[in-house]
């Protein structure tokens, strides 16, 4: 009896040691299993379609670099690109805010911003080709450009296509600027007419 069982254990022994020592091996790669040889991959999600940006003001002209102030977030896990993308933005005049990392973001980047933030966002996506506008809620003209995972390098000022006295011209899909700013009118209820 005692015997069988020392045979067992030492069978499973066995296989656990050739297990572990085949899965360091294809840990390190040492040894390749077709099977294994794909990437990863995931399901797109609905977070990658693009957010409905808002057009620029009509007629509105790229701003002044000198005058749009950008916060440069590090959403990509690279260290030091935040810093890096500043003092590329500080080159080309850019006024940088502040600089931090930020939440894990695919795709190239995105550039957040508020209403009258909107042709700054513009003039900034310019030199950011690939990036997402992002429209949020703040009230004042930053910008806020968040480095993605695949965030290479701002555009070469040659590469940037932005002439002072053309307007500016909005992304796919983007929404009216007059249907954004335009005040709502109250219509009476039948309650308020009557009382």
């Amino acid at each position: 009896m005692h015997e069988r069982q020392a045979v067992i254990f030492g069978v499973l022994l066995a296989v656990l040691a050739v297990a572990g020592l085949g899965a360091a091996a294809v840990y390190t790669d040492n040894l390749a299993l077709p099977l294994l040889d794909r990437g990863f991959s995931t399901n797109p999600t609905e977070s990658a379609a693009p957010v409905n940006a808002y057009c620029p003001p009509e007629g509105a002209l790229p701003v002044p670099n000198d005058q749009i102030t950008v916060n440069v977030l590090n959403g990509s896990g690279q260290n030091g690109l935040a810093a890096a993308t500043a003092a590329s933005l500080a080159e080309r005049s850019f006024t940088v805010g502040a600089t931090d990392n930020g939440a894990p973001t695919a795709g190239v980047a995105r550039i957040a911003h508020g209403i009258e933030g909107t042709a700054q966002a513009y003039t900034l996506l310019a030199y950011v080709p690939g990036a997402v506008l992002f429209p949020d809620a703040r009230t004042d003209a930053t910008v806020d450009l968040v480095l993605g995972d695949e965030y290479e390098r701002l555009a070469a000022p040659e590469e940037v296509a932005l002439e002072a006295n053309t307007p500016l011209e909005g992304v796919t899909g983007c929404r009216p600027f007059a249907e954004i700013t335009a005040t709502p009118t109250a219509e009476p209820t039948e309650a308020a007419a009557e009382g």
